[in-house]
């Protein structure tokens, strides 16, 4: 049986209506736990696992599936209009989706977001059924120097182009390096950097972090400049993308895929690699550099894109090796391994119609983020104008609305 006739069988099971309900219910599920900084797909699975031990495999993995695509979506509702990243592969959307938001275009940065991931999930999805054992093979192939030599190019990638000072770039290289030495080592067990702390034992957690920097530097300046600016509406602007829009975006959205699916594929690879990097080449290729740190449209659509292909293509090694790459997909397996199924090179054949259904959920499930979320777009950039408070001593005064930079 070849593979477009296993997809079309699994897409059968995927849409009777029982699957397909466990499937709006996966997408809504994710989106809404997506949007909460600091939660994510991850433990949402994870919350939700006891609950689905009385459904059938098939149902409570198309169920996973969307949660798992809802939640890589809706990290990037909060970093565009709240400048608070909802999960690590958000944190790029948040340097020029806020900056869009503040400058009326929040949603033409939330419409090119849910068309990147649209497009992005499709592609990926697409590579995750046709070519997983090509990517799988090339996967295991690498060893430790070209894991080196990945992480030694996105970091000079990153520190040298993302920021307007090389200095300021290689410092925070430094400390986000010294955060990453926090914690006991996965080889030896010795403890770094714990200073006699036990809690400091599991390391600091990425999406705690990224979530402090954004969310509590955004809190602080508006709260010492809430009465020394003045206190005026954000504009909502048009609910739609021009054309000139769609002519900036879709060059990024396959360009976010290009780097997303592979890196996401990669045993120790995930979404946040890749979306630095596609955030660099659009800021080298774009035709109008000096919109970057402004509001440019490529540095949300690039690596949008790549945050969702990466979430296909960690799927990959899930499935074929029952290498986790990520929290999720190691949630995932463990979901697995409770239903008595070993992922795996024999997954594809023992456990078929579940495997098929499951990859054709992941185009189902992409396709409802789209219809849900896009028609959305214009209803949570209004959440812009919702109006702020400023407090004395004694009492709070009337409403006003929040400042802008």
């Amino acid at each position: 049986m070849d593979v477009w006739s296993s997809l079309m069988d699994g897409f059968a099971t995927a849409l009777t209506p029982m699957n397909f309900m466990y499937a709006v219910i996966g997408v809504i599920l994710g989106t809404a736990v997506g949007v909460l900084p600091g939660l994510g797909p991850a433990m949402t699975v994870a919350l939700l696992l006891p609950v689905t031990y009385a459904l059938e495999p098939t149902s409570a993995f198309i169920m996973f599936a969307g949660i798992y695509y809802g939640g890589m979506y809706g990290g990037s509702t909060t970093s565009i209009l709240l400048n608070t990243p909802g999960e690590s592969s958000s944190v790029v959307t948040a340097i020029e989706g806020n900056k869009m938001a503040k400058a009326g275009r929040a949603a033409q940065a939330l419409a090119t977001a849910a068309i990147g991931s649209f497009v992005a999930g499709t592609i990926g999805t697409g590579l995750l059924a046709v070519c997983a054992p090509i990517v799988v093979k090339f996967a295991v192939s690498l060893g430790a120097p070209s894991y080196f030599a990945i992480m030694v190019l996105a970091l000079l990638a990153v520190t040298a182009v993302l920021g307007s000072s090389r200095l300021r770039g290689f410092a925070s290289l430094g400390l986000g390096l010294a955060i990453g030495l926090v914690g006991m080592d996965s080889v030896t067990g010795q403890r770094r950097l714990t200073f006699g702390q036990p809690l400091l034992a599991d390391g600091l957690d990425i999406v705690v972090v990224a979530v402090a920097i954004f969310a509590v530097g955004e809190a602080l300046w508006v709260a010492a400049h809430l009465r020394r600016t003045p206190m005026h509406a954000v504009p909502v602007g048009q609910p739609w993308m021009g054309m000139s829009d769609w002519k900036r975006s879709w060059k990024p959205w396959l360009r976010g895929t290009a780097f997303g699916f592979p890196f996401g594929a990669l045993p120790a690879g995930g979404a946040e690699i890749p979306t630095f990097l596609s955030y660099v080449t659009e800021k080298r290729l774009s035709k109008h550099p000096e919109e970057f740190g402004k509001g440019a449209i490529e540095g949300v659509a690039g690596p949008e894109a790549a945050n969702n292909a990466a979430a296909a293509g960690t799927l990959t090694p899930m499935l074929a090796l029952g290498l986790p790459t990520n929290a999720t997909a190691a949630v995932m397996l463990a979901a697995f391994t409770s239903y008595g199924i070993q992922p795996g090179p024999q997954l594809f054949t023992s456990q078929g119609p579940l495997v098929w259904a499951l990859i054709a959920s992941l185009f189902i499930g992409n396709f409802l983020l789209l219809i849900i979320n896009l028609p959305l777009a214009p209803m949570w950039a209004k959440l812009l104008q919702l109006p702020a408070r400023t407090c004395t001593r004694a009492s709070c005064s009337s409403p006003r609305w929040a400042p802008t930079r």
